[in-house]
């Protein structure tokens, strides 16, 4: 169907086609590893340590050795590195990939972040940034070093690093920074240290550090349209709004960016959207009713600002916390249908919200992929770290 003087309408049917074949959710897409995994979804939420983990288990062929597998591509052949992308979020991305991402987002946060450093630090009449230079120098020395290290650990090393002073002075939220905590984020931004291994199990939000591995130094526009073509792939459509969004870039860099892939415009119900050249026809490949429970945070459901097409409104006090984190959700042929916990026990349970075409079908199908979970995570208990209204109810029942 085209409208809009033959610019071609893509329907919400058609786009859940997509979602389940492109983010690897129907049966069909589901693939072996975990770097095909990053690769097809380009990045892995990681503000969760456990997202990482239970978005490539979604989505492989076996999950049975998503735990090993993932580890192994994360901290020993280094496929994938966790890192600050779009938005200052932590993701795990392709390792080919870290290049693009620090100059087409990380260069613009780096600077504010060290800029704010400096600044509250002078706020306190902390040392200066001659002083700073030199600590960072030394602790980045001490890692390389040791190869990985706690921030503790690099605190024996180069004790300035325990330097603290008040942040926000006068203010409600005063509170008291150490050196260390600050400037570790700081070089995270700027691509000079990226997150280890963590101190506990793969759901630990506490990590060492590592120097990062050396990347390319690309011009910024450039790596913005690689990575605004690769995202567009497998997301589009997407509108100006989502796009935005997602990357965390003025509209200007998204229309720019557009431009140098040659972007084709399409129209959603929202309005005006893009698909990269070549991908304005219909999806023509078969694809089966399909189920999927995907963690908090996952990349699918956080894909787009505009969502009304695979997540009904009503249903988001329920499944999002108060800063718009998406908890687990349940969903069935490309829409989000429910939200799932896990029990004491490891238990995995569920529960329908939206039970519009959800019959006995839907039902068998959504147990299996519950079984399925339960069967890899095994004595594993997940508890994210954003809880929502619905996982916290099913999690802890009462009585």
């Amino acid at each position: 169907m085209a409208v809009d003087g033959g610019v071609r309408y893509i329907g919400v049917d058609e786009r859940r086609a997509r979602l389940g074949l492109r983010q690897q959710l129907a049966g069909v897409a589901r693939v072996r590893s975990p770097k095909e995994v990053a690769d097809a979804l380009v990045a892995l939420h990681g503000s969760d340590p456990a997202t990482v983990y239970l978005a490539v288990g979604a989505r492989l062929t076996d999950p049975a050795r998503t735990v090993a597998e993932t580890e192994r591509a994360l901290y020993e052949d280094r496929s994938l590195v966790r890192m600050h992308g779009m938005r200052h979020t932590v993701f795990a991305f392709p390792a080919e990939l870290t290049a693009v991402v620090h100059a087409s987002t990380g260069l613009t946060v780096a600077a504010r972040e060290r800029a704010s450093l400096l600044k509250d630090m002078a706020k306190a009449g902390a040392p200066d940034a001659a002083w700073l230079k030199e600590v960072e120098e030394s602790a980045l020395a001490a890692l390389a070093r040791r190869g990985e290290a706690t921030a503790t650990e690099l605190c024996e090393d180069e004790p300035r690093l325990r330097e603290q002073f008040v942040y926000a002075a006068g203010k409600s939220y005063e509170g008291v920074h150490t050196v260390v905590s600050r400037l570790l984020r700081v070089l995270g931004v700027e691509g000079k240290v990226v997150r280890g291994r963590p101190l506990g199990s793969w759901m630990s939000s506490q990590f060492r550090w590592a120097v990062a591995p050396p990347h390319p130094e690309l011009d910024v526009p450039g790596a913005q349209a690689e990575l605004l073509r690769r995202w567009l792939a497998v997301c589009g459509p997407a509108t100006e709004a989502d796009l935005k969004w997602w990357t965390g870039w003025k509209v200007t860099d998204v229309r720019r960016a557009l431009t140098a892939i040659r972007a084709v415009r399409v129209t959603v119900d929202e309005g005006p959207a893009y698909v990269v050249e070549g991908d304005a026809g219909p999806v023509v490949e078969p694809v089966e009713p399909w189920a999927a429970l995907l963690p908090g945070l996952d990349p699918t459901a956080m894909g787009w600002q505009q969502r009304d097409w695979y997540l009904a409104p009503p249903l988001r006090p329920a499944l999002f916390d108060r800063s718009g984190n998406v908890g687990p959700t349940v969903w069935w042929n490309g829409r989000v249908v429910g939200g799932w916990g896990q029990l004491p026990d490891g238990e995995i349970v569920w529960r329908l919200l939206d039970t519009e075409g959800v019959g006995r079908e839907a039902e068998a199908a959504i147990a299996v992929e519950a079984a399925r979970l339960r069967e890899w995570v095994g004595a594993t208990r997940v508890r994210p770290r954003f809880r929502t209204p619905l996982e916290k109810e099913l999690a802890e029942p009462a009585g």
